[in-house]
């Protein structure tokens, strides 16, 4: 199916709550937005993004009533787009359990736990299971999502007073704004199926490490090292000789300014507040990429 053959339509929500990402993601670009944001084309067919993570683009396009047509968003973290999905069809039932959780250490754990034995958390619902991810990520220290080697969720318990991990008003409305969104649970590279020329596609990759001790790419438990990176360039490169409208952030580093040498960049200056440890935490350089829109 092409997403040409998606209908989109903003919906009309009577608490006229503007969306914003529910959860706390790694690279989040919500702080970014509004340099970001002067970038956006003005007009587009469809919208996609293959490395959807907390939705801060999407989220602001919608806000700004940009997308017009259809939209597509994919990720390879499996959990994720579950939520996803769980907020877009059963919200309801999604919020009656997260009402459920309790901010206690002793719980936390033993929520955390649940995906240590496969047989037991195979068969816990989809809504059980969007419902745990949104609690952890609430609760959970410094809000970081990491998985180890097994896919298993492994940060501690974050010692809130009040997690809001029952956002009602916001939940409901990013249902309503994913209403008719396409959500796609696979690779970065499925775009290539459902992009058209003159489509808007933003990419938001793991990045790519500025030194040997800086790499985060804890998303899923599969790495992103440079043969992605690389991957991930052929693609842009596929699609801008397609005429597709593109968007690429990733860290201001030598290889990644080498590998699209023959695009146009644009300097960010990022605050990080998510890193584990607090030392690394501040300003920092990311980069865009864009083509040249037409």
């Amino acid at each position: 199916m092409k997403i040409s053959e998606i209908s989109f339509s903003k919906s009309k929500n009577t608490q006229n709550q503007v969306p914003y990402p529910f959860l706390k993601w790694a690279g989040g670009k919500r702080q970014l937005i509004s340099q970001m944001k002067k970038f956006f084309p003005k007009k587009f067919n469809n919208y996609i993004e293959p490395f959807v993570g907390g939705g801060a683009v999407f989220f602001e396009l919608y806000k700004k009533d940009l997308i017009k047509n259809g939209a597509i968003l994919i990720d390879n973290n499996k959990e994720l787009i579950n939520c996803y999905r769980v907020i877009k069809d059963k919200v309801e039932e999604l919020i009656e359990s997260l009402c459920k959780h309790k901010n206690e250490k002793e719980y936390y754990y033993k929520i955390r736990e649940l995906d240590r034995n496969p047989k037991i958390y195979n068969k816990i619902s989809d809504v059980e299971k969007a419902s745990r991810n949104v609690f952890l990520n609430k609760c959970c220290y410094n809000g970081l999502y990491r998985v180890n080697s097994k896919g298993q969720f492994n940060v501690p318990f974050g010692r809130y007073k009040n997690p809001n991990y029952c956002d009602v008003e916001n939940l409901r409305a990013v249902s309503v704004s994913l209403k008719n969104v396409k959500i796609i649970h696979d690779s970065f590279e499925t775009c290539l199926n459902y992009a058209e020329q003159g489509d808007f596609i933003y990419f938001d990759p793991p990045y790519h490490p500025l030194s040997a001790t800086s790499s985060f790419t804890s998303y899923t438990k599969e790495d992103f090292g440079v043969n992605y990176q690389k991957k991930l360039y052929n693609v842009y490169r596929e699609l801008d000789n397609c005429g597709c409208k593109l968007m690429l952030s990733n860290s201001y580093s030598n290889f990644i300014l080498d590998l699209y040498k023959d695009y146009k960049k644009v300097e960010l200056k990022a605050k990080r507040s998510i890193n584990s440890d607090a030392t690394k935490r501040g300003e920092i350089k990311e980069i865009l990429i864009l083509n040249i829109y037409k």
